[in-house]
């Protein structure tokens, strides 16, 4: 694949940011599309955070937001990665990209078509290959985890998440209310069950255990009753807060994969 080939993915989240990653240390050039108020909770590795902040680094790689298309290069000439605000990915068909990766982890296909690139990557479930997409990454932590499928899809959403030091579910803080989201600690605290991590409405939101303060969404950031707001790790190691997780480096392999095998086997590849 030419160096110049244009790869966007829609998402800047934690798992699409490892995607990110894994693509430019393999030289490729990448274009990120994302909405005008990102939600990820795992804010410190998350490029998305370009879209508030203008500039966002995780791990040695820098993201800078632009306002148009055609920006893109002056960020890419620096060795940085661009973050256009296009929540609808109104300029994939302008800027005619080799590779598009649906990183959005909506759970469902938000209108990611086959027509959309040459090769059209989907993550998690919510996509086929050989329908809406020429391959799917298996999201789902466990034996498949980062598996590149390129007929069917990838396992159902469970809604409980995967085990981290020997917790699932109670790992995972979620709203309390209908509102606008109250930040009160800060990513990386070590905090004990029953310490009040946010606030909604009034309502507190608190740690389930013992850990590390792994993710909190922003402050001012709109919530719902039951929305993921926070994550606390288990394993009490600070400085996880500040790197990719195993399960976004292994789906970014994933990708990688996929995209240089549909690349290799079908170059011209369009449904």
């Amino acid at each position: 694949m030419k160096k110049d080939a244009l790869i966007i993915v829609r998402g800047g989240g934690d798992l699409a940011t490892g995607t990110i990653h894994r693509l430019c240390s393999a030289g490729l050039r990448v274009l990120v599309l994302e909405t005008t108020q990102p939600a990820a909770i795992r804010r410190q590795v998350a490029l998305c955070e370009a879209v508030y902040e203008g500039e966002a680094t995780v791990e040695g790689l820098r993201a800078v937001r632009i306002e148009a298309l055609e920006q893109a290069q002056s960020v890419w000439a620096q060795g940085a990665v661009p973050v256009l605000v296009d929540p609808e990915g109104a300029c994939i068909a302008r800027a005619k990209p080799e590779v598009v990766v649906d990183a959005i982890l909506a759970k469902r296909n938000l209108g990611t078509t086959m027509d959309d690139a040459p090769i059209v990557v989907g993550i998690g479930p919510g996509f086929t290959a050989g329908e809406d997409c020429h391959a799917v990454v298996e999201t789902m932590r466990g034996h498949t985890l980062g598996r590149v499928i390129y007929r069917g899809s990838a396992l159902p959403n469970t809604n409980i998440p995967g085990l981290i030091g020997g917790y699932a579910g109670e790992r995972v803080l979620r709203a309390p209310a209908d509102g606008i989201f109250c930040q009160k600690l800060e990513i990386g605290a070590v905090v004990r069950a029953g310490d009040v991590a946010g606030e909604v409405a009034g309502q507190p939101m608190r740690c389930t255990i013992d850990g590390v303060l792994r993710g909190i969404l922003a402050d001012g950031t709109p919530a719902f009753r039951g929305m993921k707001a926070g994550d606390v790790d288990p394993r009490c190691k600070p400085e996880y807060c500040t790197t990719a997780s195993d399960k976004a480096l292994a789906v970014g392999g994933g990708v990688l994969e996929a995209v240089l095998h549909l690349h290799h086997q079908h170059p011209k590849t369009r449904k």
